[in-house]
């Protein structure tokens, strides 16, 4: 059975720093794309940051470009985001996906997902 668990979230001021971390098991992702995305309430799920497999092309969304790092350890079979700067429009539940076959930046193009973690920054 492939997961794919993501933890870290939690309640943050704004301004605050927060780490998630998702681990996949299962299979292997080291040859894979993977990504995150979020959804607030009451708004589509988008693309936050995406990383190759390799780790060498990170790609980010222009509202958390240079506060946001994407980063992965393919030997632990997981991927990071850590968050920086954040602001409370940064609330959301936070998803990781893995395997893409299409567009980083599309939902479709990825074929497994985590079950979400609730990111939530106070004014």
């Amino acid at each position: 059975q492939v997961q794919l668990v993501e933890s870290g979230g939690g309640l943050v001021q704004a301004g605050g720093s927060l780490s998630l971390s998702c681990a996949g098991s299962g299979r292997t992702f080291s040859a894979n794309t993977m990504a995150w995305f979020r959804q607030a309430p009451g708004k589509e799920r988008e693309f936050v940051a995406a990383i190759s497999w390799s780790g060498g092309i990170t790609h980010y969304a222009d509202s958390v470009k240079g506060r946001f790092t994407i980063a992965r350890d393919n030997a632990k079979n997981t991927v990071y985001l850590k968050m920086d700067s954040l602001k409370p429009e940064d609330t959301a539940v936070y998803y990781c996906a893995a395997d893409s076959s299409g567009v980083y930046y599309h939902m479709t193009s990825y074929h497994y997902w985590g079950q979400g973690t609730q990111v939530t920054v106070s004014e």
